[in-house]
């Protein structure tokens, strides 16, 4: 190193140093054993110098090291995890520095560090999806769905597919379900026309999403919802039938009430006519019908009085003795 120049110094060197050193000690007078001892000093001080500069140059080869030891397990753990080795240029060793190794996996890792983020973020909305369509299918409210997370061990193009393959399932299993509840509900509403009464009170207590103008898919479709509508709508087709029983009467007493007669013959799908089975307009039918019952009765006794009263002028023409007072007691015995 000696003669070598320093930038700091400019022009000067280590030698021309050293003579203008020993230029001052001859002027001064130093002894020779006064010169060896401070060339010796010189010499330690470099070999000091020397020492601490390859110290510090070995730490910071091992920090480089250790940063380059990091980053290759990371390297590999992050390909591993997204399982996509092609689509990002792995670093060959070859014989690179170690600064020059570090140079060529920064970008490579910053690309995968960068694509995990992507992934992650696609993971975690397609399975916040399931989470929430089963939810659905299942009944429970937003408060009882648990925050998920996402396991970072598989990120892979293939598990994200299977995850989305699931919910795409999951939303045909919804969709179909939300066909059956708007049926439902339709049929429901349909046989609430037509007894008459009020469908609002009885579709709320099934579940309360299902009346009104609340966003269709927002709609309650769990197992107790579905089972709730079909047990409703059975109770609603078995009243609908009694119903109709009830207005089932004779040919000459409907003659007033064919308004309401018309729906005897039709099937119990057939009946769609608003009010058509009101138990308002029931009851007055009822009440109708007995009083025809009451007439009807009252004409037959008349009826069968007459006959009486003819037989018991064709008994006496013929000298035969009857009971007449147990016959006409039988005449007007109420049922």
């Amino acid at each position: 190193m000696v003669g070598t120049k320093n930038p700091l110094l400019g022009e000067t060197t280590c030698g021309s140093l050293l003579q203008k050193l020993q230029e001052i000690w001859d002027e001064v007078g130093e002894s020779d054993e006064e010169r060896d001892k401070m060339f010796l000093q010189i010499e330690q001080e470099r070999l000091d110098v020397y020492k601490r500069k390859v110290k510090l140059a070995a730490k910071s080869r091992a920090q480089l090291l250790q940063t380059l030891s990091d980053a290759k397990p990371k390297l590999s753990t992050l390909v591993s995890t997204l399982g996509d080795k092609s689509s990002v240029g792995i670093p060959e060793k070859a014989s690179k520095t170690i600064k020059e190794q570090l140079v060529a996996i920064a970008p490579a890792l910053e690309q995968l560090w960068k694509q995990k983020e992507e992934r992650l973020k696609e993971f975690s909305d397609v399975q916040s999806q399931i989470q929430k369509t089963c939810g659905e299918i299942a009944g429970n409210s937003i408060e009882q769905i648990d925050a998920h997370v996402v396991d970072e061990s598989d990120l892979s193009l293939k598990k994200l597919d299977e995850y989305q393959v699931k919910l795409k399932e999951l939303q045909k299993e919804k969709s179909d379900r939300l066909r059956k509840v708007l049926k439902l509900v339709s049929t429901v509403h349909d046989l609430y026309v037509v007894l008459g009464i009020d469908f609002f009170i009885t579709i709320t207590e099934v579940h309360p999403s299902l009346y009104g103008s609340i966003v269709v898919h927002s709609k309650s479709i769990s197992n107790r919802t579905l089972s709730k509508l079909v047990k409703t709508v059975s109770v609603l087709n078995e009243d609908k039938k009694q119903r109709l029983h009830k207005m089932d009467t004779p040919d000459e007493e409907r003659i007033l009430f064919d308004h309401v007669t018309c729906n005897i013959c039709a099937s119990v799908d057939e009946v769609t006519v608003s009010d058509a089975l009101a138990l308002e307009l029931i009851e007055h039918a009822e009440v109708e019908v007995e009083r025809l019952d009451k007439i009807k009765s009252s004409r037959m006794k008349e009826i069968a009085f007459k006959r009486q009263v003819e037989l018991e002028e064709i008994f006496a023409s013929a000298h035969i003795e009857i009971d007449h007072e147990a016959a006409r007691e039988k005449i007007f015995v109420t049922d």
